[in-house]
């Protein structure tokens, strides 16, 4: 399980993302699938970098996306409520594609309500749920190889919901996975309207919410749309 704290101007949360221990007190939902080492394929071999995978969490979706359609597909949240003002990051390997990775922060319900309150709708992985459904919150989606128009032009996209929005785009240097050799240093930093996201040190968007409604604290989930496995390690808040 991970690590809180109260440190102001320091160290908040960490988590080493080992395995599915690490993350037996996060809310998974939909039919999310955890993984601390690779599983055989088909052929009885391993997921490919599979000698990087030790001390990893694998998450990855339902195998029968074909009779789940758009609910084959998951969020996982962490059990913290963060404050606004927060710089988070974390290591992530795309395995086996198709498929999209995103992280949600900034998640609240509406009204203030928060993020597991009984009076929300309940939500079982189905991506409108969350983009257009009774919370708020922002989204970068970084590694985007679902679709073939994804695919073929690459994009990491922020928006903002309920609604929706895309508010920021940019280029996406993230590889298909056979060319994936170790992982990457995601980096995600929040101060109020301000939001920039990096990898492995390049700065890839930022946008400043000019809005009435900008969103404060808190909280952070990871997403992925089936059948994409991956991998994931070292989470750690801090802030600013």
């Amino acid at each position: 399980m991970g690590t809180p704290a109260e440190k102001s101007g320091g160290l908040l949360y960490s988590n080493p993302l080992a395995g599915p221990e690490d993350v037996a007190d996060w809310i998974a939902e939909g039919p999310v699938s955890l993984a601390g080492h690779p599983a055989a394929d088909d052929d009885g071999g391993t997921a490919p970098a599979a000698d990087l995978l030790p001390g990893a969490l694998l998450l990855s979706g339902s195998k029968d996306e074909e009779d789940f359609g758009d609910h084959a597909h998951w969020t996982i949240w962490c059990p913290v409520e963060f404050p606004d003002r927060v710089r988070v990051s974390w290591e992530f390997l795309p395995l086996a594609e198709p498929g999209l990775a995103m992280v949600f922060f900034s998640a609240a319900g509406h009204g203030g309500r928060d993020l597991f309150s009984g009076a929300l709708a309940p939500r079982t992985g189905y991506y409108p749920q969350y983009h257009s459904g009774d919370i708020d919150a922002l989204h970068v989606s970084y590694f985007r190889h679902k679709h073939a128009e994804e695919r073929a032009f690459r994009t990491c996209n922020l928006r903002k919901s309920a609604g929706f929005k895309l508010v920021a785009q940019a280029a996406d240097p993230l590889p298909p996975t056979e060319d994936a050799l170790d992982f990457y240093r995601m980096e995600l930093v929040k101060d109020g309207p301000e939001v920039a996201f990096s990898i492995n040190g390049l700065p890839v968007l930022a946008w400043r919410d000019g809005s009435r409604s900008v969103l404060g604290g808190g909280y952070l989930g990871f997403r992925q749309m089936a059948p994409l496995q991956a991998a994931y390690r070292n989470l750690v808040v801090q802030a600013l």
